[in-house]
């Protein structure tokens, strides 16, 4: 499925909220007048666009009325779209040309901070870049063997020490690490925990330090993890984050799984915080660029109930032929170990990821035939590196 499929499918509940009640408020209305456009206001904010941002949407939107040149109801409708589009616009490519490049990760827990970092190592690496993780959220729990398991899954290298190591050595070993293996992409787990900011700052800056010293010259970016579901608390955490450290963009996890996408024009235009990546849904590969256009469009671009069938049809396609392709790689492997062959070390690797995994979840051990698939699944990524 293409990026611009993705990011609308994704956005389904949001549109279905938003642009569901603008069209049925245009239907309403003969003319445009000041009761449309605090209809508006008010449809915006309860997307969670935030009462700043719509208030700036309207007014846009009544200096183009007033110009003479907006007419009618789609007329009206396409210039939200396009009014939103423009705010959304600047910074958001990830610009990261040094070798190495460095990127910071910070998110409190449950956000998906852990899965964002494994999902962005394997779109690297699918890219032709050489990856390798930094463990250097050392203090909560099971954190670093979270992390591994994604390494595994993604097929990139980790550097790690023991819970409780200081994060600033684990900062300077990946470095090092990826010096001499000639990384391109340098991605750190950190920390995130707002409750204590002055230990956080601390930390940061001596994370900061350590990067500055190693390398001076890097291009770095220092990336927010939020949850989207969480509408405009996002925002207020965003605001406290941005207070502590220098955040250069955001990523917003879960907006498959909630009417709240409009809480990404509040990030951008209230905070100046550019989205780097949305997430729009739970494959390895649903972790997108964030592209302003097609955020626009879907937002606003309502998908037909057959188009919408396609797709999830497509998606369950894609993946059945995944799970085949990987099933058939298990049975060459399971062949080669009958013959006294060794397995390959990305098989390795993931069966020492299923187990870290299945230790943490502390779930029951899965059938056979389950096992196969994930073991087939996670060992795809590694197959294609």
């Amino acid at each position: 499925m293409g990026i611009f499929k993705k990011i609308n499918f994704g956005l389904t509940k949001t549109r279905n909220k938003m642009a569901g009640a603008i069209d049925d408020m245009l239907d309403n209305f003969d003319e445009v007048n000041d009761d449309l456009y605090h209809e508006l206001e008010e449809i915006l904010v309860m997307g969670d666009v935030g009462v700043t941002t719509a208030v700036e949407i309207t007014e846009k939107l009544r200096e183009e009325v007033e110009k003479g040149k907006i007419k009618g109801a789609e007329a009206i409708r396409r210039q939200i779209k396009e009014i939103v589009a423009e705010m959304l616009y600047g910074g958001e490519d990830m610009g990261l040309i040094t070798v190495p490049s460095v990127i910071l990760v910070i998110g409190v827990n449950g956000v998906g901070k852990t899965t964002t970092i494994g999902k962005m190592a394997a779109m690297y690496k699918a890219q032709g870049k050489s990856v390798i993780l930094g463990a250097a959220d050392t203090f909560r729990a099971a954190a670093i063997d979270q992390l591994q398991i994604w390494a595994d899954r993604s097929g990139v290298d980790i550097v790690k020490h023991k819970e409780g190591a200081d994060p600033a050595a684990v900062v300077f070993d990946t470095i090092s690490a990826a010096k001499a293996r000639d990384s391109e992409i340098i991605i750190i787990d950190t920390a995130g925990r707002l409750h204590n900011k002055k230990n956080l700052m601390d930390e940061l800056n001596k994370i900061y330090r350590v990067i500055d010293r190693e390398l001076p010259y890097s291009d770095r970016e220092v990336l927010l993890v939020l949850d989207a579901t969480t509408g405009q608390n996002a925002v207020n955490q965003a605001r406290e984050f941005k207070s502590v450290a220098d955040i250069t963009g955001i990523v917003l996890t879960k907006l498959d799984g909630t009417a709240r996408g409009g809480v990404v024009l509040a990030i951008k235009n209230e905070l100046e915080i550019p989205v780097k990546f949305i997430g729009v849904g739970e494959q390895i590969d649903d972790l997108q660029p964030f592209k302003p256009e097609a955020f626009a469009d879907g937002l606003f671009d309502k998908i037909d109930y057959k188009e919408e069938e396609d797709i999830q049809l497509e998606t369950a396609e894609e993946i059945a032929e995944e799970y085949e392709d990987a099933d058939e790689d298990i049975l060459s492997e399971e062949l080669a170990d009958e013959d006294g062959g060794e397995l390959e070390e990305s098989s390795e690797a993931d069966d020492t990821g299923l187990e870290q995994e299945e230790e943490i979840t502390e779930e029951n051990q899965p059938e056979e035939k389950e096992e196969k698939k994930k073991r087939g699944f996670f060992g795809l990524f590694n197959r294609n590196s």
